[in-house]
């Protein structure tokens, strides 16, 4: 594709889509809706999507190394089934936490998924960070605040980054072998009437792109927290980005409907879609879950 005018490429309509990320083994792009409890996959080489329901909100949806697919459901990290559309059950980190949900998550080179768990209501400091590695699951030790949104992994997978939506912060810690958090710094943090940091990705130069909810566009900053660019959007929630394609070079976009009245809803039709556009940049490929 050509320009970097971010285009509409799948009406969906989403109140809350999040979480994109390429599958290379379907040449397909998954991604979700929170609110509207579905699971999506777009096929861009033949203009063709599919869409499942999900049983509860659902935060993220990433690729296992058994050919299926993790899970982030507001009960819990799940085994999703596309053949059959079953969900089984393999891990409620937050059963004690019926308020909070799960709302973003990535696979490390390692085959661990990084997760992280908000308040449903976005109100109080309880959502967290986790790592979850064949049948285990650990809590991070990161600060609590109120909506998680990563995490991301350098090149490397020596850098995780971890955002605080409603504190307006990206945060880097370095990891250990062992995958222990040390060593927090903050990375960026945006300025006021920028919108909201929402979904981070780090591209294969180790440069972390991130979605600015209420902001109208993404940015790219280096690996010094610098921004060294920002691609504006013709909507206003811009959830997070994802690299796809045979050669990782076209950037989807996931948007959302939520919060906007019926008069800004006007004013953006194609709230919700998922768009796509030229980065000027190439991704990292993707990892598959150890579940």
């Amino acid at each position: 594709m050509s320009g970097v005018e971010p285009r509409s490429v799948l009406s969906v309509g989403a109140t809350l889509g999040e979480g994109p990320v390429w599958v290379a083994r379907d040449a397909a792009l998954w991604f979700v809706d929170i609110k509207g409890q579905r699971i999506h996959r777009f096929d861009p080489e033949l203009d063709v999507a599919r869409s499942w329901a999900t049983p509860g909100q659902v935060g993220w949806v990433l690729p296992t190394n058994d050919g299926l697919f993790a899970v982030g459901l507001q009960s819990g990290i799940h085994r999703f089934d596309p053949a059959n559309a079953s969900f089984t059950l393999l891990h409620a980190p937050e059963a004690h936490l019926p308020g909070n949900r799960q709302n973003d998550a990535c696979v490390a080179p390692d085959g661990a998924l990084w997760l992280g768990s908000m308040d449903d209501a976005e109100q109080d400091a309880s959502g967290r960070f986790y790592r979850y590695h064949q049948g285990r699951c650990v809590e991070t030790g990161l600060p609590p605040v109120s909506i998680t949104n990563g995490p991301a992994l350098s090149p490397d997978g020596r850098i995780l980054y971890h955002t605080d939506t409603l504190g307006k912060r990206i945060w880097s810690s370095t990891l250990d072998d062992d995958g222990a958090v040390r060593d927090t710094s903050l990375f960026v943090q945006i300025e006021e009437d920028a919108g909201y940091p929402d979904g981070p990705t780090v591209d294969a130069e180790g440069c972390l792109w991130t979605g600015l909810f209420g902001g109208w566009a993404v940015r790219r900053y280096d690996p010094a927290g610098a921004l060294i660019r920002e691609i504006r959007f013709p909507v206003a929630n811009i959830t997070k980005i994802a690299f796809g394609g045979d050669d990782l070079s076209v950037a989807y976009a996931t948007t959302a409907r939520k919060g906007l009245d019926e008069k800004a809803l006007a004013a953006q039709p194609l709230a919700g879609d998922l768009f796509a556009f030229d980065p000027g940049a190439t991704g990292l490929p993707g990892f598959h879950a150890s579940v």
